[in-house]
């Protein structure tokens, strides 16, 4: 696995990461966590250098798994990790929505987490470091102030924000640089690249792909008649309804006849695509399958040329998404 570098932050990571969210939390059928152990070890051995958690992941069950999981491989891998949530204190929490007690980057705040999470990831630094969602009653300076303040500490190494819009990103990165913004991109959710892209461009920041396979929907293994479960967030997703999944089938359909000739999955080719608009693009597509895992890196050997990256991308646009990413209140969390 080749390594990429997010913007001009000095970090290097997989070109493909892994997203460890549903190991612990937001799908239904939450597999146990000493399952888990073999499959974020086999992604190491795969070739993945880069994983993602947080702490409202759980809350809190997502970090403990990974600092068990990948305390082997200290010095070989890179732990992002996220704050920005007002949770009850571990041992109190019971499972959470990503809102469940709202939002608070308060530097307090901010401390308290990075010191949980320090401990639960068996780390002496948190490699990168993100604010979950931007927190509009807390100056966005006063969030890059108490983090700036943690590095200077030795606590956390990088920085970035997750799903901010462009002027809290110029804001941010005067006051402490920014390695890298986290949000969700894919050949279905392009919503960063009229104003976002171009901003990272310029002031260096890397982008870290979330959802780079539509939740799952872009794999091809989720149809109109899949049963979404208990418990599975997509549930309430406005383009996870029975009738959006049926009409956005074409886009998966437009991606297997694409890779067919090149041997390759409706996965493999959406990781593709989204590896293929900048050098400085790491998505992070998760998963709790080792197959699943192995099979998604097999889109680093893809190389779309110039011309295969527009005819897709024409393609794909002549298709109209049904649904909107979120529904309108989560959609009002984000700063896109």
């Amino acid at each position: 696995m080749n390594l990429r570098q997010l913007g001009r932050s000095g970090l290097n990571v997989s070109e493909i990461g892994l997203g460890c969210m549903g190991m612990s939390f937001s799908y239904a059928d939450i597999p146990p966590p000493d399952t888990m152990i073999p499959v974020l070890r086999g992604a190491v051995e795969a070739g993945v250098t880069f994983f993602d958690t947080a702490e409202v992941y759980g809350p809190y069950t997502n970090e403990h798994l990974l600092g068990e999981a990948l305390a082997p491989f200290k010095g070989q891998v890179t732990i992002a990790t996220k704050f920005g949530f007002r949770l009850l204190p571990e041992g109190e929490a019971a499972p959470l929505g990503a809102t469940g007690l709202g939002l608070d980057s308060r530097p307090e705040t901010i401390r308290h987490a990075v010191e949980g999470s320090l401990r639960r990831l068996r780390v002496e630094k948190i490699d990168l470091l993100y604010q979950h969602r931007v927190d509009p009653t807390v100056p966005i300076e006063d969030v890059a102030g108490a983090v700036g303040e943690l590095i200077a500490a030795g606590k956390v190494i990088r920085w970035g924000l997750s799903e901010a819009g462009a002027g809290t990103i110029r804001r941010a990165h005067a006051v402490t640089p920014l390695s890298a913004l986290q949000s969700e991109y894919s050949i279905w959710s392009r919503q960063v690249e009229r104003e976002i892209l171009p901003l990272l461009d310029e002031l260096g920041i890397g982008l870290v792909a979330y959802s780079p396979l539509g939740k799952g929907f872009l794999t091809g293994a989720v149809s109109a008649d899949t049963p979404i479960g208990a418990g599975d967030f997509r549930a309430v997703l406005p383009r996870f309804t029975p009738e959006a999944r049926a009409k956005n089938r074409a886009l998966v359909d437009l991606l297997a006849d694409l890779g067919r000739s090149r041997g390759a999955t409706p996965a493999q080719m959406a990781l593709a695509w989204v590896m293929a608009q900048r050098p400085w693009i790491v998505p992070i597509p998760g998963s709790t399958k080792l197959s699943r895992i192995e099979e998604n890196l097999g889109a680093a050997a893809i190389k779309l040329s110039a011309q295969d990256l527009t005819a897709l991308t024409k393609a794909a646009a002549a298709i109209e998404i049904e649904g909107a990413r979120y529904p309108e209140a989560i959609e009002k969390t984000t700063g896109l």
